[in-house]
Order: structure tokens, then C-alpha cells, then sequence
């Protein structure tokens, strides 16, 4: 499975967090959460984490799905 790639993210000044993924809106955290992000993103691989955060990331299986014969046109 490749590493997760292009995100970015940006803490504004009311507190929120804005995640985007190569110049696109992914989300945005408030509150708790953003808190809670900030410190997961600072302690481990910030690209893993804001995929995680934000579900943009792969499960591995894509290629199965790909070749399964209902996906197949």
C-alpha cells in the first residue's frame, strides 16, 4: 500500500482545523477534535495521520474490486 501523499493542514485562528488534500477542502476539526489532532499530527507521521482523519486513505483492496467480474464492463 503506498504512504499517503498531499495533504496539508492549517490551524486559524478561531481554534478550527482545515485538512486539505492537493489544494482541496478534505475537512474541517473544531473544538475537541482539533485538539486532539493537532497532537496526534505532531507526534507521529503527519501524512498517515491526516489521511485517517480525514478517510481519504487506501484500504488495499482496490485493485480486487477493480477486477471483480460484477465491476468489470
Amino acid at each position: 500500500m503506498p504512504r499517503p501523499t498531499g495533504f496539508t493542514y492549517e490551524q486559524r485562528g478561531d481554534g478550527s482545523v482545515v485538512i486539505t488534500h492537493r489544494g482541496r477542502a478534505a475537512g474541517t476539526l473544531r473544538g475537541g477534535r482539533a485538539g486532539k489532532f493537532l497532537t496526534e499530527v505532531e507526534s507521529g507521521d503527519a501524512q498517515l495521520v491526516m489521511a485517517r482523519w480525514t478517510g481519504a486513505y487506501k484500504f488495499g483492496n482496490e485493485r480486487q474490486a477493480r477486477d471483480h467480474p460484477r465491476n468489470r464492463r
